[in-house]
């Protein structure tokens, strides 16, 4: 029988970490952006205009301690080099460290020993620009962590928001604001957000190529890129070393009627000259802002992100914004464009030795999808390994060798539980809801007086344990309480890794906090695990799985009052799950100490709290073809694998 959890830990990045930053061409207005969110994509010194959740939401005081999370990148300020070597050596004020380097600004000694120390000013965006290279195993780890975590709570901030606009409480905000707004404000008043210390050039640590994004506040909150409306984004020349501006990133969307865009190829026109919520020139363009940035990007080589804005009926504002890695400028010149007005042009190549770009793979996802032979005529076993049990088709894959091994097992879409788990079924209560649940119904009480999902059936807040509404209920089964006993709603693919053995991989853009499928195998006592685990058959114990759960939703660095959810409580768990013969997908989902998925108990069919369902969901957005991966516990110490099976 093939490994049920692949050794290798999947939070390994690719061979090549990257990501973006932007600028004054202004995109498309697909998104509306308050007047109070113009200053943050400022590149002056100025405060920020006052934010009237300051005063309703005070920043708390920062520990030492807590300062040094915004400073990390001076822990390795040693990877920091002086760039733009050759050319400031014309300065007699400057000592270049490195004359092969391109770092931006050479490094300050004094200045480094000193900013771990101060505190740092949050709300302004800092004119030093580094470029961080040669990270270890345990800074990606680290890096990889702390974007994940900061995603987790603006995510957990904004849905949070909507829940509470629906209430009408707004979480006391004067002033009405989007969800994602008020959540980066929120965040961003706090201190929490990103690379505010230093401007990166090139890779930003933690965030990978492929990585997706729902609105352009999570590019901003990251440090990706700073500005919220416009397409370039870069330093001006008064704050620069060299004193002449640079550009860091651009954003494409296909915004200006003369941009073409190829993939690994972009001939990208410089911002200016149209009118708004229009794509054609009025006026002729001028050599200064961020198109004199990106010609003096190119003059000195600087590498630039790119992050491309893609349509997407499944987001919440119809468009998702992609990381495809670094370019160069290779050419830039001025050109009539299509409407008779001047304009720059700039042609971007992709720099070699990348991951494959985001966007390409959504492309190709979409065509497995509509036509999976066609799009790979071979490598598939089974276009359907579910034999119609689940929702949706699910795939089986392998191109590398003769291995079938999924093949041999029985399918099984829900856990099956001995025949006491359903003898404690109570009275058979339910709530009575006719058309759907409230917040004050029956089954919400039981919840402890709100419900986990939202609308969209997102999960809000993890729980030590979910009651969703049964077979007592009265409530239809469109009710917003009934998510994971409705089974799989994302396409998966089961399919053969040479890094991971069998893994799981979906063909849809899965957002945050979704469900994906159930854990499910037979359900066995300690006793009969004990026989079991003597024959060498396949056991996966719920106890050990870590309360990644605790992680989703928690926003104690907003609300120092926050408590996380004691309630419903549920007991040590005491029971296996044998999936050595009948066992789904979600068996062959890979380990990881920084997963993308994490296991929530729900309980819908049975009250016995004892053996409840493993249900799992997103901790964040996972574009589709990539690895889904859990955290199944500690690894045995002698043979590598995890403790999961004897």
């Amino acid at each position: 029988m093939g490994s049920i959890v692949p050794f290798q830990d999947l939070n390994l990045p690719p061979q090549t970490l990257i990501c973006p930053k932007i600028e004054p061409k202004l995109e498309p207005y697909d998104e509306e952006i308050p007047s109070y969110f113009s200053n943050l994509s400022s590149n002056s010194d100025q405060n920020s205009n006052p934010d009237p959740l300051q005063q309703l939401y005070p920043a708390p005081q920062i520990s030492p301690e807590e300062n040094d999370v915004y400073s990390e990148f001076f822990r390795i300020s040693e990877l920091f080099r002086s760039a733009f070597a050759k050319k400031v050596q014309n300065y007699d004020d400057t000592d270049v460290l490195d004359p092969d380097s391109r770092s931006i600004v050479p490094r300050d000694e004094n200045r480094v020993s000193t900013a771990i120390v101060t505190k740092q000013n949050h709300n302004n965006r800092s004119s030093e620009m580094v470029r961080v290279t040669a990270l270890g195993i345990e800074d990606q780890r680290y890096f990889r962590d702390l974007v994940r975590r900061t995603r987790m709570t603006y995510e957990s901030l904004r849905i949070l928001s909507l829940m509470e606009e629906e209430k009408g409480r707004l979480l006391g905000i004067v002033k009405r604001l989007r969800g994602d707004l008020r959540a980066a404000s929120l965040m961003k008043d706090r201190g929490l957000w990103l690379n505010r210390d230093k401007r990166i050039i090139g890779a930003i640590p933690g965030v990978y190529v492929g990585d997706i994004f729902f609105f352009r506040m999570e590019l901003c909150m990251l440090g990706l890129h700073g500005q919220v409306q416009a397409g370039i984004d870069y330093v001006p020349a008064a704050r620069c070393t060299s004193g002449e501006p640079v550009a860091t990133s651009i954003i494409v969307s296909g915004g200006y009627e003369d941009d073409e865009d190829a993939g690994d190829v972009i001939i990208y026109t410089g911002h200016g000259g149209q009118l708004r919520n229009s794509s054609k020139q009025s006026v002729h363009q001028k050599l200064d802002g961020g198109n004199l940035a990106l010609e003096r990007s190119m003059f000195y080589g600087i590498e630039i992100r790119v992050i491309r804005g893609i349509k997407h009926e499944g987001s919440p504002s119809n468009k998702i914004y992609v990381y495809d890695g670094l370019y160069r400028i290779v050419d830039s010149w001025f050109d009539i464009g299509k409407s008779g007005f001047g304009v720059y042009k700039y042609k971007l190549v992709r720099m070699e030795n990348q991951p494959e770009m985001g966007s390409a793979i959504i492309r190709f996802s979409m065509e497995v999808r509509a036509n999976p032979l066609a799009t790979r005529p071979t490598g598939y076993l089974s276009l359907d390994i579910s034999k119609g049990k689940e929702n949706l088709p699910v795939f089986l894959f392998n191109n590398l060798d003769s291995d079938q091994g999924p093949l041999f097992f029985e399918y099984l879409v829900r856990s099956i539980y001995p025949p006491f788990a359903f003898q404690q079924m109570g009275n058979g209560t339910g709530c009575d809801c006719i058309s759907g649940c409230s917040d004050d119904c029956y089954c919400a009480q039981k919840n402890g007086g709100e419900f986990a999902y939202d609308r969209n059936g997102v999960l809000v807040r993890g729980k030590p344990l979910i009651f969703e509404c049964g077979i007592f209920c009265g409530c239809p089964p469109t009710c917003r309480n009934r998510v994971s006993q409705k089974g799989v709603k994302h396409r998966l693919e089961i399919f053969r890794s040479r890094e991971t053995g069998w893994g799981v991989r979906p063909l849809d853009l899965i957002p945050a906090g979704s469900f994906i499928c159930e854990y499910t195998g037979v359900v066995l006592t300690r006793q009969q695990a004990m026989v079991l685990s003597m024959n060498g058959d396949s056991l996966v114990y719920p106890s050990r799985f870590p309360e990644r759960w605790a992680e989703w939703g928690d926003i104690s660095q907003i609300f120092p009052d926050f408590v996380r959810p004691t309630y419903p409580s549920i007991p040590p768990l005491d029971f296996a799950i044998d999936v050595s013969r009948m066992r789904n997908v979600a068996c062959y989902i890979s380990h990881s100490s920084s997963p993308n998925v994490l296991v929530q108990f729900v309980l819908y069919d049975h009250h016995n709290v004892l053996y409840p369902h493993l249900m799992l969901f997103a901790i964040e957005n996972i574009p589709p073809l990539r690895e889904l991966s859990l955290d199944y516990g500690v690894a045995d110490e002698w043979t590598g694998k995890l403790a999961l099976c004897n």
